[in-house]
This record gives structure tokens, sequence and C-alpha cells, in this order.
């Protein structure tokens, strides 16, 4: 993990910045970084807080007034003060660093002069973002200077969406033959303190979910080229539906993960000219006792994210409106402890040999992803190693510099072994013959 070699490398203090690193995530961020170091070093790290840095301190959107960052191995850590508002202290961070970890949300408000000043400094940035409006507007606006920068911007490298992206992928390069579609299902289990998760996520899907149409104006003005479908078109489930896989309702899956997998796939056919693989994401939500509390709290939510008065008092009142789920303080540890998720992938595809432009597919794979709780603990996970990923394989990247999603960025890297090695599990689970 310490700077590689080259001018431009060893003209830069630090590799990596975790810039918000007093934020909600950003500390747990900060630690997993420690991990990483020490794991690497095969000591423990040397951290050094900035003054009244303490744990906990501001929100995920704080605005990013503390960096902490890490220098090559062997040096303590560094702070720097810099604010997402002060176009100068941006610029001052990222001429001092190969890579910034961006964990100040939500994005849409707070992420794009952490881009621009990246891009325009020569740093390249990722961040752990689950909104579509915001990782799509800067491939549109930052794609073509990232690239003549040979910079690399790589948004949703956190729970949303390595553990998806990276997942078809993984199921993908495990299937003998050509797999063509895929459906995810997202369990997540709680001990007896329950699950909670910081408002921060809260007011990002709020302000999505008030803005569609935005981003479909957006999506013309891209102007993405339509993605085939191979093989058999995977059907569309409905908005809720009894799955005899696991014995409980399920339903789509609201986060990003559908749209970076799109992406993905998009860039690895047109690029690469790979077999695009379809894609379905779902959450399972339990039994009909669950289904009716999920109805009735996702009719109000979809009812007052509309309206201005609405907005405000989501955002002002989110465990009243959540039933608990998202609060101002986050989760306690116990709720960090106790919590997991697991993400299943049902593939299917045509056997090596035959056609998938004719006939149903013969080939099934069940495949999955296992790890801690997703928020605070497989985030960093993810973001960490997708760093380490960018820093130390360099000659897998793609060739050019850009604004990519994970699994573009990093198909033909490290990351699914060092991901497994961290605590977040891709395994087979089932591979029946043809």
């Amino acid at each position: 993990m310490a700077a590689g070699s080259g001018t431009k490398a060893a003209e830069r203090l630090y590799d990596m910045v975790v810039f918000g690193a007093s934020g909600f995530t950003g500390q747990f961020v900060v630690e997993e970084v420690a991990r990483a170091a020490a794991a690497a070093a095969g000591r423990a790290p040397a951290l050094r807080r900035g003054r009244g840095a303490r744990p906990g301190e501001g929100g995920e959107g704080d605005r990013g007034l503390r960096c902490a960052g890490k220098a090559t191995l062997g040096a303590e850590v560094g702070v720097l003060l810099c604010d997402v508002s002060d176009a100068g202290s941006l610029a001052a961070m990222a001429k001092q660093t190969r890579l910034v970890l961006n964990c100040v949300g939500p994005y849409r408000f707070f992420g794009e002069p952490v881009v621009e000043a990246c891009v325009e400094n020569g740093a390249s940035c990722i961040d752990i973002s689950g909104e579509p409006q915001f990782l799509e507007g800067m491939y549109l606006k930052y794609n073509e200077k990232a690239a003549e920068k040979g910079v690399y911007v790589i948004g949703s490298c956190g729970f949303d969406s390595i553990p998806a992206d990276m997942g078809v992928l993984y199921t993908r390069d495990k299937l003998k033959g050509t797999l063509t579609a895929v459906e995810s299902f997202l369990s997540v289990k709680s001990g007896p303190e329950g699950v909670c998760v910081h408002d921060g996520t809260w007011n990002s899907a709020v302000y999505g979910l008030s803005d569609e149409d935005s981003l479909r104006q957006l999506r013309k003005k891209i102007g993405y080229a339509p993605v085939p479908v191979v093989g058999a078109k995977l059907k569309k489930r409905g908005f809720l539906f009894y799955n005899r896989e696991f014995k409980e309702y399920s339903v789509p899956f609201m986060g990003s993960d559908a749209s970076v997998v799109k992406r993905t796939q998009r860039y690895l056919h047109t690029e690469l000219q790979e077999t695009p693989v379809q894609y379905g994401a779902y959450v399972n939500v339990g039994g009909l006792g669950s289904v009716i509390k999920l109805m009735f709290a996702g009719m109000l939510f979809l009812l007052l994210v509309k309206f201005n008065f609405g907005r405000k008092l989501l955002t002002k009142y989110p465990e009243f409106f959540s039933g608990g789920r998202f609060t101002k303080k986050g989760p306690t540890q116990k709720q960090m402890d106790g919590t997991s998720f697991t993400m299943t992938f049902f593939g299917e595809g045509y056997s090596e040999g035959q056609d998938p432009q004719s006939g149903k597919p013969n080939v099934k794979i069940c495949t999955e992803v296992k790890g801690p709780e997703p928020g605070y603990v497989a985030t960093p996970i993810a973001m960490v190693q997708a760093a380490v990923s960018l820093l130390e394989d360099a000659a897998s990247l793609p060739k050019r510099g850009g604004v990519y999603s994970p699994g573009a960025a990093f198909s033909k890297t490290k990351l699914i072994d060092r991901l497994n090695k961290c605590g977040v599990e891709f395994s087979v689970i089932s591979k029946p013959e043809v």
C-alpha cells in the first residue's frame, strides 16, 4: 500500500485521503484504512485525529471538515482541514494524494466539488454513493476530462453496489458456459437489538425519489446505447411476490444496484465485447405482517416526498416515519454486531457450445455474497479494498481513466479475492449439471 513508483506518485504525500473522516460513516472508513494498513505492514498503525475530530462528530453531510490522509506505510497519519464549500481547500487536498475516498453525502449536494477537484488536480476518487442521479451525472460531466487526466472516478464502492455488481461478475465467471440473466435477493438479519441506519442514507433516498424526472432527463442527455438482450428475456416480477426459495415475500430493491449493474454490463459489452447479463434486484421482506407494515410506510413515504413540506417532515423526523429504522444517531455497536447480510444470486444461461441466441437456457447456477452489517462494517471494507485494488492492481484497470462503475473498473483486478479475505465472502452455493 506504499506509494507506487514513478514521478507522479512520488510527488504526492499520501496514497489515500479519507474525505469526511469525522462524519458518521467516515470514522468507520478511517478505522478500516488503519486495519488494512496494519495487515499490510504486520503491525498496529499510529492514527492521529485532528483537534475535536471525535468519533461520531458531524453527520454524513458534515461537509468533510476533516480528512485523514494515509501516508506511505510507517509514517504517522496526517490530518488535513478542508471544506466542501471551499474549492481551494479541496484542490490542496487533491494535489497531495493519489486517491480520495469521499465519504461526504448526500452526494447530490456535496459530491461534485470533490470529483471536480480530484479530476482537475490529477487524483483518483471513489465514493459510496447509492444515488444514480449523482453517479450518472458525474459520468456525463467528467468522464472525458478524467480520461484525459488519466484518473479514475469510481462511484458506489460501498454496500451500494459492490456486492451486487461484483456478485454478477463472480456468478458469470463461475458458470461454465454463457451467463445471460441473474436475479439477486438480499436478506438482512438482525440480532435482538434490531437494525438501524444513520439518517444520511434516509435523506439521500428522500431527495432521490423526489427528483426522478431529472434522472430520466439526464439519461436522455447521455444517450445510452441500449444493452442487447442475449438469451431468454428475463421477466420482470411484480411489486410484491411470494418467494418460494426463501418462503417469504420479496419486493424490488430500491437502491442503485440495478442501474449500476446495467452500466457495468453496457461497458463490458461495448468496450470488451463481453456477453451482457440481464439483471433484476430484489429484497426479502418477511411474512405478511412485515409486508403490511412496509406497504403502509412505503405509501406514506412516496406521498410525502412529492411535496416540499413532506420532505421537510421526512428529513426532520426520520425515526418516526421509518418505524425506528433510520435515526439521527445511527446504529449502536450492539446493533452492528448483531446484523449481517446475504445476497443470493440465481443465474441462468447456456452451456458451452450452445448458442445463447437460440433455444431456452439450459444451465443454472446459484451463488452468494455474505458479509457483516452492510452500512458501517461491510461498506468501509468494500470501499477500502476497492481503494487498495485501484492503487495496487493498476495494470488490471481499464486502460483509460474515466468515470466508472465498480464492475467496469475492477472486473480484471483482485478485488473479489481481497474482499473474501476481509469478511465479505463470495461463494458458489449450487452448480447443477446441464
